[in-house]
């Protein structure tokens, strides 16, 4: 496959300032110029009124679906309240070596949890969720290094221990991957 970018794609208001971040951090992370675009939904056919959330599942199927090209990885940013069936909540869900995943930054925010508001971390979560998800696009799996991007996060603070690149193990099984597919 010969990849050509990475594309975010927003779907939602999201801060010009907040996607140029995490593109910069994406272009860096995975040495593929990033594009920026914006999406245009009605969530409402994905929200499960019994658990007032939005489906995962059917919204990563629909960017698949949708978006999604042989030549890209493809994110799309929301700010919904994500869940699949077997979970309370996710922060994000991306299909294993496939083309595409979701983040959301529904439930990054410090005010969710009662505690003050500071844009910096709700930044440095939602650039860390979607390197994740991206990494899981190119056969990462999660990692037990606690630094590491690729660490599965259930709660924010998990998000907060990690750092937002990948540990030397990850980036070596990134590179075997990536040179694989080139």
């Amino acid at each position: 496959m010969d990849l050509k970018n990475i594309v975010l794609i927003s779907f939602g208001y999201f801060g010009k300032e907040l996607s140029e971040i995490i593109s910069r951090d994406v272009e860096h992370e995975f040495s593929l110029p990033v594009i920026l675009q914006e999406g245009h939904w009605d969530l409402s056919e994905f929200y499960n009124p019994l658990r007032r959330q939005y489906d995962a599942n059917r919204l990563l199927d629909k960017i698949d679906e949708s978006f999604a090209t042989i030549n890209s990885k493809t994110i799309g940013l929301f700010n919904v309240d994500l869940f699949i069936p077997i979970l309370t909540y996710i922060f994000g869900q991306a299909y294993l070596n496939g083309r595409c995943g979701i983040a959301s930054v529904y439930r990054l925010s410090n005010e969710r949890y009662g505690i003050i508001n500071d844009d910096q971390i709700l930044v440095n979560r939602f650039r860390k969720e979607v390197i994740h998800e991206l990494g899981h696009t190119f056969g990462l799996i999660h990692c037990t290094n606690t630094t590491c991007v690729m660490r599965s996060s259930t709660y924010v603070e998990d998000i907060d221990q990690k750092k937002h690149f990948l540990c030397h193990k990850c980036r070596s099984v990134l590179e075997k991957n990536h040179l694989s597919q080139d």
